[in-house]
This record gives C-alpha cells, sequence and structure tokens, in this order.
C-alpha cells in the first residue's frame, strides 16, 4: 500500500505563491495527481502528472499558474503555484493513479494524502 504525505501548505496573501510536496512510501510507477477541497465543495482535479513525466494534464483554473512536476528518485510530486488567488484556498490532496497516463477523473485514483491546507488572503 502506498502511502502519500502532503507538505507545504501555508497561509499566503494573493499574488504569492507555494510549492506543494507530496512523498510516497515507495516508488510508483503510476500517474500523480493533485486535487482540492474547499469548504463546502467537492473536491476537483487540479492536475495531475504521468509516470514518466511525459505529459501532464490541468485544470483550466489553473493553467498558466500552475506547474505540476515529479522526481521519481525521490518518490516525490511537487505542485508549483503562483499567481495565488483566493479562490485557490482549499485543502490540497495528491494521489496515486490506477494509470500511468494523468487523468482528471477523481475515480481513477488509488491512494490518497491527508492533504495540506492551502489559504490565499486577499
Amino acid at each position: 500500500q502506498v502511502q502519500l504525505v502532503e507538505s507545504g501548505g501555508g497561509l499566503v496573501q494573493a499574488g504569492g505563491s507555494l510549492r506543494l510536496s507530496c512523498a510516497a512510501s515507495v516508488r510508483t510507477f503510476s500517474a500523480m495527481g493533485w486535487f482540492r477541497q474547499a469548504p463546502g465543495k467537492e473536491r476537483g482535479f487540479v492536475a495531475a502528472v504521468a509516470w514518466n513525466s511525459a505529459s501532464t494534464r490541468y485544470a483550466d483554473s489553473v493553467k498558466g499558474r500552475f506547474t505540476i512536476s515529479r522526481d521519481n528518485a525521490k518518490n516525490t510530486v511537487y505542485l508549483q503555484m503562483n499567481s495565488l488567488k483566493p479562490e485557490d484556498t482549499a485543502i490540497y490532496y495528491c494521489a496515486n493513479s490506477y494509470s500511468s497516463n494523468p487523468s482528471d477523473r477523481l475515480s481513477e485514483y488509488l491512494h490518497w494524502g491527508q492533504g495540506t491546507q492551502v489559504t490565499v488572503s486577499s
């Protein structure tokens, strides 16, 4: 069983940046994704990266601002978040997929981390 631990969340002003990290307990050859959930809302897709970093996928709301990457030697996935907006405020979760290709479907992800809080003040 893969265990995932997110870190890097915090409080930042609008326009600022944060980098989230997700450390996996074992090497995984599957795609990895980031999702987020704001209070009173469903968990939604943010970004995903293929097992070999050959392809990525982003939600329209974060394209051009967020960048997902992974370092398989460190079993770690990153989410660089720039130009943050108050509407980016949420708990951010990482997950590993059944597939090797990035997907925006929550149902295709098997293991989940505990989440890290990101708060963007206006």
